[in-house]
């Protein structure tokens, strides 16, 4: 599925790091569209690296896509090709 908007990664204050297709910004307010949760990734050690190579699909964590607004937005990066290619093929796989 493609979106007409960026593909970026966003650390926030207090909710964690979601990868998503950027809608807007307001300040530190981000709103994302089918935005997944990273909760645990393997294959890069800071979220730049996880933004340019993407994450090990077989180990990570990463939740389904949801429409989200994230209040407290501290960093967005953009999305490589490789990287979205990685982090729209991982799942939640226990």
């Amino acid at each position: 599925m493609n979106s007409n908007h960026k593909p970026v990664i966003v650390r926030t204050y207090s909710a964690g790091v979601h990868f998503g297709y950027l809608v807007s910004r307001e300040g530190k307010e981000v709103a994302l569209e089918r935005s997944r949760r990273i909760w645990m990734w393997y294959g890069a050690w800071t979220i730049s690296e996880l933004a340019t190579t993407g994450l090990n699909i077989a180990k990570s964590k990463v939740g389904a896509p949801v429409n989200i607004v994230l209040t407290e937005a501290i960093e967005i990066v953009d999305c490589t090709d490789e990287a979205v290619a990685s982090l729209e093929a991982a799942t939640w796989a226990i």
